[in-house]
């Protein structure tokens, strides 16, 4: 079993910053890409960020130049930091990744997601 935990959301105000942490967890043999959607209400969950194990990056318009995405492999953790943030920017933040397991199945876990308010 895998486990994905989120901290560090929160609430700030508009221009202010915030960074987005996920602890991967449980029967991991290797993590490929990971990444960070948000689902803001009454819209579909969105891809903003992701990162390959070869920390190649992608980002969606709406981030792009205010947002980072890395990792530390050795610590199965992704991490978002956040800049420049705007009221739009408020949702519940979720990350993924994509996870082979030590019983060598490959699946894609989730984390429970963490509310990040922005205020204007």
């Amino acid at each position: 079993q895998v486990q994905l935990v989120e901290s560090g959301g929160g609430l700030v105000q508009a221009g202010g910053s915030l960074r987005l942490s996920c602890a991967a967890s449980g029967s991991i043999f290797n993590i490929n890409a990971m990444g960070w959607y948000r689902q803001a209400p009454g819209k579909q969950r969105e891809m903003i960020a992701s990162i390959t194990s070869g920390t190649n990056t992608n980002y969606a318009d709406s981030v792009k130049g205010r947002f980072t995405i890395s990792r530390d492999n050795a610590k199965n953790t992704v991490y978002l930091q956040m800049n420049s943030l705007k009221p739009e920017d408020t949702a519940v933040y979720y990350c993924n990744a994509d996870v082979l397991t030590i019983i060598m199945t490959r699946n894609v876990y989730w984390g429970q997601g963490t509310q990040v308010t922005v205020s204007s």
